[in-house]
C-alpha cells in the first residue's frame, strides 16, 4: 500500500485503508495504539491539529511508516494539494 499525502484528509485517508486493510475496526485500533477511538475517527475524516506523537502511535499500531521525499510534479486532485 503507498499512498501520496499531502493534506490532513489525505493522511487520515490513508490511515482509514491501512485499518480496514488490515480488518480493524476503530475501537480496536484504539486499543492497539492508544489513541481514543474518537480521536482516530477525526484523523480518518481529515480533521487537523492532531499532534504528531499521536500520529506516530497510529501509524505504528498499523505497522506503517512514513517516508519523506521530495515534492512530485504530478498531478494533484485539486489546488488544496498543491500547498
Amino acid at each position: 500500500m503507498k499512498h501520496l499525502v499531502r493534506t490532513s484528509k489525505n493522511l487520515g485517508h490513508a490511515i482509514r485503508e491501512a485499518r480496514k486493510a488490515k480488518n480493524l475496526t476503530q475501537k480496536e485500533l484504539a486499543s492497539m495504539s492508544g489513541v481514543w477511538q474518537e480521536t482516530i475517527s477525526k484523523i480518518e475524516n481529515g480533521s487537523g491539529g492532531t499532534k504528531l506523537e499521536t500520529l506516530f502511535d497510529l501509524v505504528a499500531a498499523l505497522d506503517l511508516e512514513i517516508t519523506v521525499t521530495e515534492r512530485s510534479k504530478g498531478a494533484s486532485d485539486g489546488l488544496e494539494d498543491i500547498f
